[in-house]
């Protein structure tokens, strides 16, 4: 038999993968922390995950290299950690190697002493360097262990220093929530939009949906058509280029390049869920029916690639299949003719492919120039005509490529990324009432409520009937988030009393006093060598900034000061920052815009409830949460005394519960709204 090292034991898929490496790797837990102690031998820390092309690449280089190996077995315990599941654990050891001044990103090397404290670490490494660094760190670890311990507590300390101290927490002094806050915010961002390309400046090119959903939301308010632009632009350009998949639909993880034209071609589903919420408010704020196509392609996509039949959603697709990256998604000419026939050359022409291939190895990474009916203009198409060859081949193409290998799929279930979605789902649904869409987040809701809760606690992964790690700060503001959005579309009320049961838990196991902020981790959980808050937004946006638009809306919905009082010390505590970092807080920018500006809990009572709350969503109104019950109920405290008046559908336009007058006709609602 293959020899087996201690990962066998995992469910993860990406520990499952170097399972039958010859490093003797285990996974992070006390019997390999234990035996560090006892052997005294430094940690190797090695961090990636299942879909992580560069974490391959060094796998098949360095790791399934028995010289190698027997190099690493010899000096070091080897821990592989799955950064997906363990985002705590990934958090500390990144934030210790920018600390000193390395390079981060995965898969992420760190040596540790015994005790768990980092004094080096890298990203990849090819193997002769990764020899000699072995080779190196091993020695120093021998004749030199007291400078590495010494250095090992200075880094250890540094990642202990409170984020107050750090970042002035608190130090604008001022009880209003003022909107030239998000005027100097955005001034600050418009110098990073790239004109030319859409997104950010430079590359690689990240999606980043929680920019743009910043960038929609002052447009709205400020009226900015500089904004509203970029805003289209970026989204625009993101849908035609090959970082979209133009045949199944779904967005890959980063493009190489400036353009958005070649994809880092893993498929992530926290990407995708927060983009499917992107282009359905985008939709409803632009009307424009390309990012309709968008949103609905990439339902489409996750549920027919990554859902199970439960409305459970895996995590990721890989970049490779066949041992080759892209090969999945990319095509030779002559593929594709063979299949679509010489009559496809426009279709061709529109995707940009070419006989010589337009990426790598002759092959085609099909994208967009132009929209269909420009193209038809400059081609001297009929739009019809082609509209339908169009779709016929794409239909083919896709028929296609399922006959071909897949890439490898991550297939552990994650909490919050699953709320990612769901949430995406809500949004599509409030852009384009399809039922089916309503159902999958209902189903969605009982795996996060029934499933991956076990009435004490969240958990973080779920995969073989079986739940693993205790939920972090993410899975809990995403899962109450969720259920938010689920209320909303729905009425139901226990959507709305998980969210305030989980909102209390999280109150009481993650909030600082303090700081006025939520640790990342549970106080019950284990205890690592620092305890952090996730302060600044990445490609999913900070947790504590999804906090404080739950305890925002919660505090109105539930009528409990307490959530409101804390949502607004977090912000106070993070606004003096929203000028001069809105790059890394659009997302605490999106939640300021809650306080700047009015926002309307909205209450319709009656028979056309539904089709009266349906009419409100149809324009883009991002600071109302509008609820729709067909009699009146006391159910809930924010229902309570919505009365049905003259036998008419009623609606009540509310600020923190307080009412105008009711009114009778979306008009005269939208009127309050905007007055």
């Amino acid at each position: 038999m293959p020899k087996v090292n201690k990962l066998i034991r995992e469910s993860s898929p990406y520990l499952l993968q170097h399972a039958h490496n010859p490093v003797d790797w285990q996974a992070w837990g006390e019997e390999a922390l234990t035996q560090a102690k006892k052997e005294d031998k430094p940690i190797l820390l090695s961090i990636g995950y299942a879909a992580c092309h560069w974490c391959h690449v060094m796998e098949h280089e360095s790791f399934e290299d028995e010289e190698v190996a027997k190099v690493m077995n010899e000096n070091y315990v080897c821990i592989k950690l799955d950064r997906e599941e363990r985002p705590d654990i990934d958090q500390i050891y990144m934030d210790a190697i920018q600390t000193m001044g390395l390079n981060g990103g995965w898969p992420l090397n760190v040596f540790l002493m015994p005790n768990q404290k980092p004094f080096y670490g890298g990203t990849y490494f090819p193997k002769n360097k990764w020899l000699e660094i072995l080779d190196k760190v091993a020695i120093a670890f021998q004749s030199s262990k007291s400078q590495l311990e010494e250095s090992a507590d200075k880094f250890a300390q540094a990642l202990n220093t409170a984020d107050g101290e750090k970042l002035n927490l608190g130090s604008l002094k001022t009880n209003e929530f003022e909107a030239r806050i998000l005027s100097e915010a955005y001034q600050k961002l418009s110098s990073f939009l790239d004109w030319d390309n859409g997104g950010t400046l430079g590359a690689p090119k990240f999606p980043m949906p929680v920019i743009w959903q910043f960038l929609m939301k002052y447009a709205f308010h400020s009226h900015n058509p500089e904004a509203k632009k970029a805003l289209e632009f970026t989204l625009t350009s993101m849908a035609d280029g090959g970082i979209y998949d133009q045949i199944g639909g779904g967005f890959a993880r980063y493009s190489v390049d400036a353009e958005w034209f070649a994809p880092h071609f893993e498929k992530m589903l926290y990407d995708n869920g927060q983009l499917i919420s992107l282009y359905a408010d985008a939709f409803r704020f632009t009307e424009n029916p390309y990012f309709k196509e968008i949103f609905e392609d990439s339902i489409r996509f996750s549920v027919r690639e990554i859902m199970d039949p439960y409305c459970r959603f895996y995590s990721a697709l890989d970049a490779d299949s066949e041992g080759e990256e892209g090969k999945f998604y990319t095509w030779t000419y002559e593929e594709l003719i063979k299949i679509l026939g010489e009559d496809a050359k426009p279709v061709l022409k529109f995707f940009n492919a070419k006989e010589e291939g337009n990426w790598e190895n002759n092959r085609n990474i099909l994208f967009r120039h132009s929209s269909i009916e420009d193209f038809c203009i400059a081609e001297k198409l009929d739009l019809e005509n082609f509209e339908n060859q169009l779709k016929s081949a794409k239909d083919q193409l896709l028929e296609a490529r399922e006959e071909r290998i897949r890439p490898a799929m991550d297939d552990k279930i994650l909490t919050g990324w699953n709320a990612l979605q769901m949430k995406g789902i809500c949004d599509a649904y409030k852009a384009h009432q399809d039922e089916k869409y309503k159902a999958i987040a209902q189903d969605n809701f009982v795996f996060l409520s029934e499933f991956v809760w076990d009435g004490n606690h969240l958990f973080r992964s779920f995969k073989n009937d079986q739940i693993k790690i205790k939920g972090y700060l993410e899975d809990y503001a995403l899962t109450i988030q969720a259920s938010l959005a689920l209320f909303e579309i729905t009425a139901d009320s226990k959507t709305l009393d998980f969210a305030e049961k989980l909102t209390n838990y999280t109150i009481q196991n993650f909030y600082d006093e303090k700081e006025k902020l939520f640790f990342y981790t549970d106080k019950l959980s284990e205890e690592l060598i620092a305890r952090k808050k996730e302060i600044f937004d990445n490609v999913i946006p900070s947790s504590n900034s999804i906090m404080i638009e739950n305890l925002h809306w919660l505090g109105i919905l539930k009528g409990n000061s307490r959530f409101t009082e804390i949502s607004e010390q977090m912000l106070k505590q993070i606004q003096h920052l929203l000028p001069r970092e809105p790059k890394f807080l659009a997302n605490y920018a999106s939640t300021y815009a809650l306080k700047a500006y009015q926002s309307y809990d909205i209450v319709i009572v009656g028979k056309k409830a539904e089709e009266f709350q349906k009419a409100l969503w149809g324009q883009y109104l991002p600071n109302t949460f509008i609820m729709a019950i067909p009699e009146e109920s006391n159910e809930q405290l924010v229902w309570k005394g919505k009365e049905i008046i003259n036998t008419k559908t009623t609606i009540y336009v509310c600020e923190n519960n307080a009412c105008q007058q009711p009114v009778y006709t979306v008009e005269d609602a939208l009127d309050q709204i905007r007055k």
